[in-house]
C-alpha cells in the first residue's frame, strides 16, 4: 500500500514537472518564430515599398499617410524609364559583363585555388598570404591604377575594360582553396595510377565535388559585377557599353533638379531581378557551399 501511494505522488511530481516545462518551451518556441517573423519583415518591407513605389503615379509618391499599396496601380514608371534611357541595351550590357565576368572569375579562381590547395611547390604557403594581403586594398585605390592601365591597352568603352580587371579575385580563391582542402586525396591518387594528369584531375574531379562553392563564388561574383558603379563610370562612358547601375544614375537629375523616384524605383526592381533569380537558382549549393569554404557571416 505504501509503494503504491509513493508511485502515485511520483507520477503527479513528474506529470506536475512536465506541463511546466512544455508550456515553457512552447512559449520559448512561439518567441523564436515571431521575432523571425519581426526580421524577415524587417528585410522585406524595404523591397516592397521600392515595388509599391515603381507602381506609382508622380503624384502619389509624397502623398501623407503614406500607402503601402498603390492606388490607383500604374505602370508609367517602367514605360517611361524605357523611353528615358536605352533599356534593353544597358540591360544586355550588364547582363553580359556580369555572366561572362562571373564565368571567368570562377575558372581563373578554381585553377588558383588547385595550385595552392593540391599542389606542392616552394613557397606556397607564403605566396598565398601575399596573395591574401590584397585582400585589405580598398577597391577605390585601384581605380586610378586600373584606368590607366586600361586606357594604355586602348580599352576605353570596351566590354574588356568592365571584365578584365573584376576576373583576378583573390577572395574568390581564398574561398575555393578552403573548398578544396577539405576533399580527400584518395580521389587523385586513384587517378594517378590510373594515368591521368593534373589538369585531368581538376577538371573531372576536384570541380563536380566542388559545386557548392562555385556556386557560392558564382553568385558573389555575379551580383559583383552586376551592381559595380564606380569602377565602369570611368571605364565606360559610351551609351553601347554603359551598364545599368550608370544608366540608373542619369535619372537623380531630373527637371529642376528633382528625382521622378517611381522610374528610380522602377530601375531598382529591374536591377533586383536578376540578381534574385541567381539566387534562386544557386539557392541548394549556397549555404554548403559557404559551410565548407569557411564563409562566417
Amino acid at each position: 500500500m505504501n509503494q503504491s501511494n509513493a508511485l502515485e505522488v511520483t507520477d503527479m511530481s513528474v506529470a506536475g514537472q512536465t506541463i511546466p516545462t512544455r508550456t515553457a518551451t512552447s512559449i520559448a518556441r512561439i518567441l523564436r518564430i515571431c521575432t523571425m517573423l519581426l526580421i524577415v519583415a524587417l528585410m522585406v518591407l524595404p523591397f516592397l515599398w521600392m515595388l509599391s513605389t515603381s507602381l506609382k503615379a508622380q503624384a502619389y509618391i509624397l502623398q501623407t499617410p503614406p500607402q503601402l499599396i498603390p492606388n490607383p496601380v500604374t505602370f508609367e514608371s517602367y514605360t517611361g524609364l524605357a523611353d528615358r534611357i536605352d533599356l534593353g541595351r544597358t540591360f544586355f550590357n550588364s547582363l553580359i559583363v556580369a555572366l561572362l565576368g562571373m564565368l571567368g572569375q570562377l575558372v581563373i579562381s578554381a585553377m588558383a585555388a588547385y595550385a595552392f590547395a593540391r599542389l606542392e611547390w616552394p613557397g606556397r604557403n607564403t605566396v598565398f598570404l601575399l596573395y591574401l594581403v590584397t585582400m585589405m586594398i580598398p577597391a577605390v585605390v585601384l581605380i586610378i591604377p586600373q584606368f590607366i592601365l586600361v586606357r594604355s591597352l586602348g580599352w576605353m568603352n570596351t566590354y574588356a575594360a568592365l571584365i578584365v580587371p573584376g576576373l583576378f579575385s583573390a577572395f574568390g580563391t581564398f574561398l575555393l582553396r578552403q573548398s578544396f582542402l577539405t576533399l580527400p586525396k584518395d580521389f587523385e591518387e586513384a587517378a594517378f595510377v590510373d594515368g591521368a594528369n593534373h589538369f585531368t584531375i581538376f577538371w573531372r574531379i576536384i570541380m563536380p565535388l566542388s559545386l557548392p562553392s562555385l556556386a557560392t563564388l558564382g553568385v558573389f561574383s555575379f551580383m559583383g559585377y552586376w551592381n559595380n558603379y564606380l569602377y565602369p563610370l570611368f571605364v565606360a562612358r559610351r551609351e553601347d557599353v554603359m551598364t545599368l547601375p550608370i544608366a540608373l544614375a542619369t535619372l537623380q537629375a531630373g527637371p529642376r533638379a528633382l528625382t521622378e523616384w517611381n522610374m528610380v524605383m522602377a530601375g531598382s526592381v529591374i536591377t533586383v531581378l536578376p540578381i534574385l533569380v541567381a539566387y534562386l537558382l544557386a539557392q541548394r549549393w549556397f549555404v554548403s557551399g559557404a559551410i565548407s569554404s569557411g564563409i562566417k557571416g
